[in-house]
Parts: C-alpha cells; structure tokens; sequence
C-alpha cells in the first residue's frame, strides 16, 4: 500500500524541468517537430523554434512556415539551413498538390460523363464562376436556368462592378449548391445509407450526368434495374475486363483462392490477378463438402485448365494445412507454377505466436482487463477522455493481434496522461474504481514493470507489424520489398532484446517456423535480389549462396522446359545486371535504390523497357513476373464476403 502511495505521489508531481524534452515534444510524425517544441504543453498552437528561438503561434503549418522562410505574414527563420528550407517546403506543398490533383481528377470525371446534347446545352447555361479554394484559376459554372437571377459580368464594367456582380453569382451558386445538398442528405438518411457510399467515381458521374440531363430527369424502375440496367453494365464490365483478359495471356496470371463460411453455408471463391488488378473468376458452393487438400487442389487445376497453362505462373492461398497439402499435389503435376502463401496471414501467425509467449500474453492480459474496465462504465470513460483530451485508448487494427499492438502503442502514448488519472480524486470517487477490478486497474498503470513491459512489446511488435502494413496495402507492390524487409524486421527484434540469444531465442524461433518454405522461397529471394534497393545498396547480397540458390531454382521454375532462356537468365543478363551494365549503370537506376520506388510500376513501364533494362529481354520476363505478376494480393480476405454475397 505505502509502495502504491509513493508511486502516486511521484505521478501526481511532474517536474517538468527534469525532462522538457519529452514532456514539451509532441508525439507526432510531423517534420516540423524536429526543430520545434511546445513552449506550452496546454496550448498545442504556440511553438517554440530550437533554431533561433522563436515562438510562433497559429500551429505546426505556421512554424514550418517560418522554418521554410515562406510568406509574407511570418517572420523567416535566420538560422533554417537550405535543407531545412526544401524539406519544409515540400511538406507544405505535399496537401496542396493534392488538393489541386483531386480536384483535376474529379474535373477530369466530370469531363468525361457522356449526354446526348451536352454540349448545346452547356452553350446555353454557362453563367458566372467562382474561383477555386486553393487559390486555382476560376473555372466556369453551369447554372442552367439560374440565368434569370443572375447575368454574365459586362465586360466593359469598372473593376467595382465586375466584382460585386461576381460576389452577388457566387453567393447565388452557394445557396443553389447547399439546397440541393439538401436533397441527396434527405436521401441518404431517410433510407439508411452509409455515408462513404459517395466517396466514388461513380457517385460523381452520376450526380454530372443527373446535372447535365437538368430538369425532368426520370429515374430508373426496380425493373429497369434488375433487367435492362444490370444486363447492359454487365456487358460493360465484361468490356473492360478485356485488357486484363489480354494481360493473362501476354504476361500471365496469378490464381487466388479463399474459403468463405457463415452460419448457413461455405463458398470457395477462384479470383485471378495481373498487372491491371484483380478479377472474380467464380464461386463453389462447398457446405456438403470437406475441404480436403484433394478437393482444393480440383478446384484449383481446373481453374488452371480454364485459363490455360500457361497462362498461369502462381497460385496464392493462406497457410491452412488443407492447402499446403493441396500444393504438395499441384507441383507434383505443374512444375513449372509456383504456389505462394498469403504474406499476411504468415506475419499474423507470427504475431499471434509471439502474443501466446507467457511474458508478452501477461502484458496484453493486462492491457485488455485495463480497457474492458474503463470502456464497461460510463463515468470511467468519462473519466478517462477527460484526461486524454477526448481521444480513445482502443485503437482498431486491420488483425486482432494488429489492434492488440495499436492499443498497447494508445496506451504508451497516453502514459502520463492516464497515470495522473488513477492518482486523481475525480478517479478515486467513481464507486466502480473500489471494487476488485477497479483496484486490478489503477495498480496496473502505477506498475512500473507494466510500463516496461509494454515497451518492449512494442519494440518487438512493431517490425511485423510495419511489414503488416507492406503487404496489406495497396500502394504498391509488396513482392520485391518482403524478404528484405523481414530480415531487417528480425534484426530489430534482436536489437530490442540487447542481442542477447537467450532472450530472443524463442521469439526468433517463432518467426523462423512461420516463416519457412513461405515467406523465404526461391520467389521471395529472388524478389528481393532483383530489387535494386537492396542488391545496389549492399552487393554482398549477390555472394551470399543461399540467395543465389533460391534465384536459380526460381528460373528452373519459370523457365521450365526452356534450358537456352534460362541459361541467358542466370549466366549473361543476371550478370549485366549485378555489375550494371549497359542501362543499369545509367543515373535513372540510381533513383531506383530509394524504398519509394515501386517496382511493379518503374521497371516494367513500357519506359523502362527501352530506357532501363534495354536488351536484356529474357531477365526483362522475369522481373516481370515476380515485381509485377506475382504480387501477392494480400486484400483477397477483405474481398472475400463481396465475392461470395455479389459475385464482383
């Protein structure tokens, strides 16, 4: 008890002045707080620059205004070197630039809604403009019959009057645009639609195509929509779907598969993947059937059979044992279709594996009997978000054991706030806070050895976790950064246990078994060498035999048969290509060893063909295939229920 108490008093009495540099530090990614502090900690809008010591009001945009020596209303800092200067020029045009490229986007969609008379009738009905937010060219403005309410600016008018009857037409487009907002929310509300289902292109186009038409548009029937409509969008689709159908048989395909079950029944879904993107293939009702390896591996031969042999270099699935013994009898009749397992259901296994060891599931243990606690009752919560300034300790991930990690990282980032909490007497009078769970919970964030635990939770997390995100994002492909990213994931791990083996052994043992014959096969490693942002950077990677090895029995696979392309392969265009020879000692290969660059886009553009692997064709075919094709399409899960409930 007398512990507990010292505990709290040592809570309740931050000195400041011990640590100002974490107490005054925001905990935010933002590049300005690399010179700057709070020189209020109460008052998020005053920064203090380490620079020249100014203090700035008006928030981190300003102070990095002051940091990149721009505008007129702030005072430039002396002492901002040159990098300093570009760096924080480049993250305040970053928001810009994309706000003027979305707004160019949507211009471009509106632009491209097809009508039958549009254009006479835009002849008609231009009336007025408005200038655009961010400062851009004023554009022009349909208002139809709104012309008898307002009239073009005269053009011989004073600059007065040109510009009080611009303000009287932008006023009357503002108005006009908020009623009919008004319509579309009625819409929405009345019948319960969410709100992100206008966050589309298509949403758009309909709403320009609506404008277009103008008045008396006649909305379609249930049966147009179930009939007409549906028959003639199909056929679109199909249209569209052509080009990816042509990838298939020009580049080749990768074959997905994932099991789908709900209360009432199972579904397979068959989906394949190319350079454009992913396409539903088809769905197989499995409720009377067991998912035996033989029975996956049928549907998966004739999906093959479908598309074409050869138009097939891989199949993608998750790590159930079915399916690794349905891969077993595929590469015993393919030999030359490579089977890959799901990334991110592999570095979810891991961080379950890792959660379950006894010192990290006590940690998580307690984290979670914290949360349930303070999220069970109302004044606890209260409580809580009144000393966190409103922001929620619960963090949802993209996996249970994502979110586990994301709690644990709410909870680090709240420590001081939460632990002047429990010490408080706005705390200590709720009457839950007395009772067993209660006391569990106050002396869990008063536990200095809770604290530390938690941090080296997150040291050890959070390496899998950023891999997490690589592969289950889809920014660019993950194939070319994945074995390389693991293993600097795992030199991590090692580091935050002090490389000492005996603490890391069981987590690397961990890390190792799922990550054996699945994230390091011959595909991964070969990746990961042809990717100049690790072979470039460090050329011991081209000594190492392992590698070596696992990018020869690769070309085995994909040149299976063809014994010429893959000598070429492995003896004259992969030794071009370690020495940089030809194109790849040109400066455009330099740009290629930065982690932003994405392979599946740079170097198999039609650009990179003629500029960056110039005549190396038969090395061309295989990056091809593993930086572009063979991306492992990691949102396969999430697409799951849509394949299975809508069939697209």
């Amino acid at each position: 008890m007398a512990e507990t108490e010292s505990a709290a008093a040592d809570v309740a009495a931050v000195d400041v002045a011990a640590d100002p540099e974490s107490h005054f530090k925001r905990k935010s990614n933002d590049i300005g707080w690399q010179w700057g502090r709070l020189f209020d900690p109460n008052n998020y809008s005053k920064v203090k620059c380490l620079l020249c010591g100014h203090e700035s009001s008006g928030g981190i945009n300003r102070f990095k205004q002051h940091l990149a020596c721009e505008g007129t209303g702030v005072l430039h800092c002396p002492k901002a070197t040159t990098e300093i200067k570009q760096k924080c020029k480049e993250d305040l045009d970053r928001p810009r630039k994309k706000k003027r490229d979305k707004a160019q986007a949507e211009a471009d969609l509106r632009g491209g809604v097809v009508i039958a008379g549009r254009e006479e009738s835009e002849a008609e009905s231009k009336a007025g403009s408005s200038s655009a937010s961010d400062g851009s060219a004023a554009s022009s403005q349909k208002l139809g019959p709104m012309d008898r309410w307002a009239r073009l600016i005269d053009p011989k008018a004073t600059r007065e009057e040109a510009k009080r009857q611009q303000n009287i037409n932008e006023a009357l487009w503002k108005e006009r645009t908020h009623q009919v907002q008004q319509y579309v929310a009625r819409w929405i509300y009345n019948h319960g639609i969410a709100f992100n289902a206008i966050d589309n292109n298509e949403f758009i186009e309909m709403v320009e195509a609506i404008g277009c038409f103008g008045p008396g548009f006649r909305p379609p029937s249930q049966h147009d929509l179930r009939e007409k409509l549906l028959v003639e969008e199909h056929a679109r689709m199909k249209s569209l779907l052509q080009e990816r159908e042509e990838g298939k048989n020009k580049n080749g395909c990768s074959v997905m598969t994932d099991a789908w079950t709900d209360m009432k029944r199972s579904i397979m879904n068959v989906c394949t993947h190319t350079a454009e993107g992913a396409s539903f293939m088809k769905s197989k009702e499995m409720s009377d059937v067991s998912h035996t390896s033989e029975v996956i591996f049928k549907i998966v031969d004739k999906a093959i059979d479908e598309l074409g042999a050869e138009n097939v270099v891989q199949v993608v699935t998750d790590n159930a044992s079915n399916n690794m013994g349905a891969k077993t009898l595929m590469l015993e009749k393919r030999l030359n279709i490579f089977w890959s397992s799901c990334a991110t259901h592999t570095i979810n296994l891991m961080l379950q594996g890792i959660g379950n060891l006894p010192r990290f599931k006590k940690t998580v243990d307690q984290a979670k009997a914290f949360t349930i606690f303070v999220y069970g009752h109302h004044r606890t919560l209260a409580c809580m978000r009144s000393f966190t300034k409103e922001k929620d300790i619960i963090r949802p991930g993209v996996t249970r054991f994502a979110t586990n990690y994301l709690t644990l990282q709410s909870l680090m980032d709240k420590k001081d706030a939460l632990r002047k909490m429990v010490v408080d007497a706005k705390w200590e009078e709720i009457p839950d806070v007395k009772s067993r769970k209660g006391k569990d919970a106050t002396a869990t964030m008063l536990s200095t050895p809770f604290w530390k635990s938690v941090a080296l939770c997150l040291k050890v997390f959070e390496p899998l976790v950023r891999l997490l995100r690589l592969v289950d994002g889809d920014v660019k492909p993950a194939m070319g950064f994945l074995y390389g990213e693991l293993i600097k994931g795992k030199k991590e791990v090692k580091e935050a246990f002090g490389n000492v083996e005996k603490n890391y052994k069981d987590v690397m043992a961990i890390v190792d078994k799922k990550m054996k014959n699945r994230l390091d096969s011959p595909l991964h490693v070969a990746a990961y060498m042809l990717n100049p942002y690790y072979s470039y950077k460090e050329a011991s990677i081209f000594d190492d035999p392992n590698v070596m090895e696992k990018f020869m029995l690769c070309c085995e696979t994909y040149f299976k048969g063809d014994e010429e392309k893959e000598y070429l392969a492995v003896n004259e265009d992969f030794d071009k290509f370690r020495t940089r020879q030809g194109s790849f000692g040109k400066k455009m290969a330099r740009s290629c060893e930065k982690f932003e660059f994405s392979p599946g886009i740079v170097l198999i553009s039609a650009v990179s063909f003629t500029l960056f692997l110039n005549v190396y064709f038969i090395l061309t075919n295989l990056l091809h295939f593993i930086l572009n094709v063979s991306i492992l399409v990691e949102a396969l899960w999430r697409w799951s229920t849509n394949f299975a409930a809508y069939g697209y």
